[in-house]
């Protein structure tokens, strides 16, 4: 049976949390785009006192959810402007 796992590598099981940005000079920017959805949702003051580690699965996936949409924004406004994807 061949390998089963995504196409970074990663095998089936291993945590979310251990992936990195494909480019890591964007990180900072990640988590910056984070936090200010998180603000957006109204759920930071639960990030500063629960900490991320003890926010619900709805909670952080509607924060995801929320970056995944910014960024599909982001990226679809550049391609329009002209501007050609990085590889």
């Amino acid at each position: 049976m061949g390998h089963r796992g995504d196409a970074n590598g990663r095998g089936v099981g291993e945590m979310a949390h251990a992936r990195r940005p494909l480019l890591p000079r964007a990180e900072r920017a990640l988590d910056r785009l984070k936090f200010e959805v998180a603000q957006a949702l109204e759920l930071d003051d639960d990030i500063r006192d629960r900490g991320w580690e003890n926010m619900t699965t709805r909670e952080v996936g509607r924060i995801g959810g929320q970056m995944v949409k910014r960024l599909v924004q982001a990226g679809e406004a550049a391609l329009a402007d002209g501007e050609r994807p990085q590889e």
